[in-house]
């Protein structure tokens, strides 16, 4: 037996003996555990294991220390880039359980989670406060793992990403000590920022157990919009102008003729199959009235037509939950098929240019690949539905993500804008960072020296 397959099962039994029916190694929920939504092939752990306290996660991570047994941190299994997939089995430590609201400070705009809390249960805790967490990435993905995978989405725009709102976070590190990176003060220039460490680190260096985030006041006016154009780079440039012109825009997102279709079939939304811009506008009354008003004058300068409006809940909702399903509305544009969603984000100056040549990529490549994106902060979406067992076709969509990332760096952006790096983007960090990559490598290696925590994601050892 190989000694790690060996250290694994012997760290396993260890396991078994104390945590009993809260850890298995049914071979469904194992594959479970080792599959995200990505393209990417999945690898399942060799057991899986649900902690409900700190307490019991350094118990985990001081057993498996000892016999030399990865471990792979897991929220809901949303992520796109193949970051839970257990690369060299060990054991995957689901942090379900651990979902309490821990404190709710509404005076100082902040509230404290463990790390299974979804946003949607964050959300639905604060209805009656008057306030709400605005970090959107579409699924009802893990406080946890949205801060682990530094995680975007819809708002970003306006209330920024997991980067801005994470005040500070307590992990558990792999010699197995607890650490808090900070307080709950909004700024502080005492030591190392170690919060931003550890937002978008991918469980490499410790699994985080709680997140304390900044709240925001429920807007008095939310006014949802939706506006076609001509072509896409009418729809980028109104863009571009709405945030150069400096209106607060809360959301602003891109579909394209492609994109449409598919969420006109999938989500039964009956717009023109044309390249459109998602909008929402949030603050007073008076305040939304003057952001739709300089909007709509942009917009009309670039052949915006039909600026139908979404100001019901519930058509809010039925907008913004279409727009979330766009990947599986993709899918249905091949039924069987899979769908591999990459994405890029650039200076917001370079946003027409890198998506007109990205499509005209797309048209040489005769692949399926509908464009999406949060286009006011640069970030779009090229989703390609291919059959992955059609290897010609899967080389054509490789080659059209080398390219994709290749020009967004030449543009200044970078390989990913949200979905993270995972092991699907490992190959592209030394293009974007350079030299840069060996400081982090030296900080993967300060942290875990076994190389425990999730390994194979972001840094190859």
């Amino acid at each position: 037996m190989d000694s790690a397959v060996g250290g694994n099962q012997t760290a396993i039994d260890f396991l078994n003996q104390r945590f009993g029916d809260r850890l298995t190694t049914n071979q469904a929920i194992r594959d479970r555990h080792g599959t995200d939504e990505s393209y990417h092939a999945p690898k399942a752990p060799d057991a899986v294991v649900f902690p409900q306290t700190t307490e019991e996660i350094i118990e985990i991570v001081n057993v498996c220390r000892e016999h030399r047994t990865p471990i792979i941190p897991f929220g809901v299994g949303t992520s796109l880039e193949g970051h839970i997939a257990a690369l060299k089995g060990g054991v995957c430590i689901d942090l379900c359980q651990m979902n309490a609201v821990l404190s709710v400070n509404a005076e100082d705009l902040d509230v404290t989670v463990e790390p299974g809390v979804t946003r949607k249960q964050l959300n639905e805790h604060l209805r009656d406060t008057g306030l709400f967490f605005p970090i959107d990435p579409g699924a009802d993905a893990t406080i946890g793992g949205m801060t682990a995978t530094r995680a975007s989405g819809t708002n970003a725009v306006r209330y920024g990403t997991m980067r801005e709102n994470v005040l500070s976070l307590g992990a558990v590190t792999p010699d197995g000590r607890y650490i808090r990176t900070g307080k709950r003060a909004r700024k502080s220039s005492a030591g190392y920022d170690l919060t931003r460490l550890f937002v978008g680190s991918e469980g490499t260096l410790g699994v985080i157990v709680d997140v304390t985030l900044r709240l925001y006041g429920i807007p008095e006016t939310i006014y949802s919009a939706v506006c076609t154009y001509p072509t896409v780079d009418d729809a980028v440039n109104t863009t571009i102008t709405t945030i150069q012109s400096g209106v607060p825009i809360a959301r602003i997102e891109l579909v394209d003729e492609m994109q449409m279709r598919a969420l006109n079939k999938y989500s039964n939304l009956g717009y023109a199959e044309r390249p459109t811009l998602f909008f929402e506008f949030h603050g007073t009354k008076a305040g939304v009235a003057e952001q739709i008003e300089n909007v709509r004058a942009i917009s009309d300068d670039f052949g915006g037509a039909d600026f139908a409006s979404a100001s019901r809940p519930e058509d809010r909702s039925k907008l913004w939950q279409a727009r979330h399903d766009a990947h599986y509305a993709n899918m249905q544009l091949r039924p069987g098929a899979k769908a591999w969603p990459t994405d890029v984000c650039v200076p917001i100056s370079r946003l027409a240019e890198c998506i007109a040549e990205t499509r005209k990529d797309i048209e040489e490549t005769n692949l399926v690949a509908p464009i999406v994106g949060h286009v006011g902060d640069g970030n779009f979406h090229v989703d390609m539905v291919l059959d992955p067992g059609d290897a010609e076709e899967v080389g054509r969509a490789v080659a059209l993500n080398d390219r994709l990332v290749a020009r967004a760096l030449e543009m200044d952006g970078t390989c990913s804008g949200e979905h993270g790096v995972g092991h699907g983007k490992v190959d592209k960090l030394a293009a974007e960072h350079g030299d840069a990559l060996d400081v982090m490598r030296s900080v993967k290696q300060s942290i875990d020296p076994l190389n425990l925590m999730n390994p194979g994601k972001i840094i190859s050892l």
